[in-house]
C-alpha cells in the first residue's frame, strides 16, 4: 500500500483529458485568442483560383482571336447562325462595360478591372476568404473574366496599321449573339464573350451567397459547432 487514493488518481486523470481534449484544434483551425478561431487557407484554393482565372482569361482571348480571324470585323460578313434566328454568331466591338452599358467609359472601366483584380487577391488571400471553396470558385470565374475583357480595354488586340477605329483602341470584343424575337431587352440582346459570361456566372454566384449563405462560407462545408451542441459533450467529459 502507498497510501494513495485510486479514485483521486482516476479523477485526476480524467480531468487532465478533459483539458487536453478542450485545447486541442481541428486540422483547418489555428489559434486566435477569439472565440471563433481563424481558418486557413489551403494551397489547393491558390491553385483553383489561379487555374479559373487563368483558363477563363486564356478561353476568351482564344475565342475572341479565332471567331474574329474567321469572320473578320464588324459588319465584315452576316450573323453565322447555330440556331436560326435565336443564337449566332457575329463580331462586334463594345466600347461600353459589360453587354454594352456605359460607352465610350473604356479607361474607367479598364482602371476599375485592374482595382477589383487587385481586391479580389486581398480579400481571398489576406482576409482569408479563400477558406471558401464557393467564393474562390466564383472569384477565380469573375477573375477570369476580367483577364479577358482587360486584355481589350488596354487596346493590346487593336492595330493601328489595319485601319481599325480608335474608339476601339479600348473596345472589347464581343462574338456571341443571343436574342428572342418579340420579347423586351432580349430582341435582341447586345452580343457578348466568354468573359462576359464568366464574369455573370461568377456574381451570380456571390449574389446566391449573399441571399442564402447556409454551409458556404465555411472552409470544410460543415457547420461550426455552437456552444448548445458541445454541451453534451462537456457534460460527458464532466462526468
Amino acid at each position: 500500500m502507498d497510501g494513495s487514493n485510486p479514485k483521486t488518481e482516476e479523477t485526476s486523470k480524467d480531468a487532465t483529458s478533459a483539458i487536453l481534449g478542450a485545447t486541442e484544434l481541428p486540422d483547418s483551425k489555428v489559434p486566435s485568442g477569439n472565440r471563433r478561431d481563424k481558418p486557413v487557407v489551403p494551397g489547393s484554393r491558390l491553385i483553383l483560383f489561379l487555374s479559373l482565372a487563368i483558363i477563363g482569361g486564356v478561353a476568351d482571348l482564344w475565342s475572341k482571336s479565332f471567331i474574329f480571324n474567321w469572320r473578320g470585323l464588324p459588319g465584315d460578313k452576316d450573323i453565322w447562325w447555330v440556331v436560326e434566328g435565336y443564337l449566332g454568331i457575329e463580331t462586334a466591338v463594345n466600347i461600353g462595360a459589360v453587354f454594352g452599358l456605359g460607352a465610350g467609359k473604356g479607361t474607367i472601366f479598364a482602371t476599375f478591372s485592374i482595382i477589383a483584380a487587385i481586391g479580389i487577391c486581398i480579400w481571398l488571400f489576406w482576409f482569408k476568404a479563400a477558406a471558401s471553396l464557393w467564393l474562390t470558385t466564383a472569384l477565380g470565374l469573375v477573375s477570369g473574366g476580367i483577364i479577358g475583357n482587360l486584355y481589350d480595354r488596354l487596346g493590346l488586340w487593336w492595330v493601328d496599321e489595319q485601319g481599325y477605329f480608335v474608339e476601339w483602341q479600348s473596345g472589347v470584343r464581343d462574338w456571341i449573339l443571343f436574342q428572342v424575337p418579340g420579347v423586351p431587352f432580349l430582341d435582341p440582346w447586345p452580343n457578348f464573350n466568354i468573359a462576359d459570361s464568366l464574369l455573370v456566372v461568377g456574381a451570380g454566384m456571390l449574389l446566391y451567397q449573399s441571399f442564402f449563405p447556409g454551409n458556404l462560407a465555411d472552409s470544410d462545408g460543415k457547420e461550426t459547432p455552437t456552444d448548445d451542441q458541445n454541451e453534451p459533450e462537456s457534460a460527458a467529459q464532466r462526468g
